[in-house]
């Protein structure tokens, strides 16, 4: 090694030290130092970032909002009418009767030993990719009979009807969860946020159907009495046509047509004009929805409808209306010869 090696050693290491101790001496920037941005920069800046999205309680955890109950009760038979994520009369019946049938005190609400009880068993919310099968799958529907008659299905008016109600939500629900979809113009591979309630029954076999028509339920049970489904039904408007005691099931048919008869409909003025039956096509427009539960009462029935936010609030011609989810589930537990008691 030379004698100049150490010295140009030295040297290098005294400017490391001389570039950390200065480092060192330089005092960090203060708000004040920072440049700023134009205001327009820091708007995009803010909009750009997304707001946290709440986490989905983990699978077994306690329901923790009216949305979360809701969806899990339907899961499990306890229909609260459409999914709001609101405590209507319609969910606290429901959840009433799912409290019973667990023996746990009948509130109504979500207090500490129902929430202990009613466990989540998947995320509430899921996501569904639209179709360009279910954009061609909605057709308008006519306001009138003759031209409802002249169609060859009752199609779904619009995807948001459709998508209502194939997840069992209510339509101002779906916008709320979809802020930024135009259902008017939705386009296939669209993802929607939707409740995910695809009901999952307990097991058994239906002895008897329930219909009280004080509350307007219709209740499923096994022989034991245990509720296999409870939904929300509407009855018929005029007393005298509410029938009372013991009928039985006499056929059970899935996507039924539905005649048009003008004498049933007296106070629709068409109907006089008309003066003949019309034979209305299936679907889910079609005036008794996706269901046909035939009675041992000539025209009774209990069927599905195209106004599931009706179901329960508004009154019928006579037969017991159901939701078309709801139909289309009981509809899997019915059989012929199926007791139906009727009580006041």
């Amino acid at each position: 090694m030379s004698a100049a090696t150490p010295i140009l050693f030295l040297l290098l290491l005294g400017a490391a030290v001389a570039t950390r101790a200065q480092t060192a001496a330089e005092p960090p920037l203060r708000p004040e130092d920072t440049p700023a941005l134009p205001a327009e920069e820091v708007a995009e800046e803010t909009a750009a970032e997304p707001e946290p999205a709440e986490p989905e309680p983990p699978p077994g955890q306690p329901v923790a909002t009216w949305l979360e109950a809701q969806v899990e009760l339907h899961r499990r038979g306890f229909s609260c009418g459409s999914i709001d994520g609101v405590r209507g009369i319609q969910t606290a019946t429901a959840l009433t009767a799912w409290q019973k049938n667990e023996g746990l005190r009948e509130t109504g609400d979500l207090d500490r030993a129902t929430k202990a009880a009613l466990l989540i068993s998947a995320p509430a919310l899921t996501e569904y990719a639209f179709t360009a099968e279910d954009s061609a799958a909605t057709a308008p529907v006519p306001d009138t009979w003759l031209g409802k008659s002249e169609l060859a299905a009752l199609r779904h008016a619009t995807p948001l009807e459709m998508i209502a109600e194939r997840f069992r939500a209510n339509p101002k629900l779906l916008v709320k969860l979809n802020p930024g979809v135009d259902w008017d113009d939705l386009l296939p591979a669209t993802k929607l946020v939707v409740p995910s309630a695809e009901p999952v029954l307990a097991p058994g076999r239906v002895a008897r159907i329930h219909i009280y028509l004080a509350d307007k339920i219709l209740q499923a049970v096994d022989e034991t009495g245990r509720v296999l489904l409870h939904t929300p039904v509407s009855i018929a408007r005029n007393v005298e046509k509410r029938p009372v005691g013991e009928l039985h099931v006499t056929v059970v048919i899935p996507d039924p047509n539905y005649t048009f008869d003008p004498a049933v409909f007296t106070e629709v003025p068409e109907a006089q004009e008309l003066g003949r039956k019309l034979v209305i096509a299936p679907g889910p427009n079609n005036p008794v929805g996706v269901a046909w539960i035939g009675l041992d009462r000539t025209g009774y029935g209990i069927h599905g409808t195209p106004d599931p936010e009706k179901v329960g609030r508004t009154e019928s011609h006579g037969c017991f209306r159901l939701a078309n989810w709801d139909a289309r589930t009981l509809l899997r537990l019915a059989w012929v010869g199926l007791p139906v008691m009727v009580d006041e």
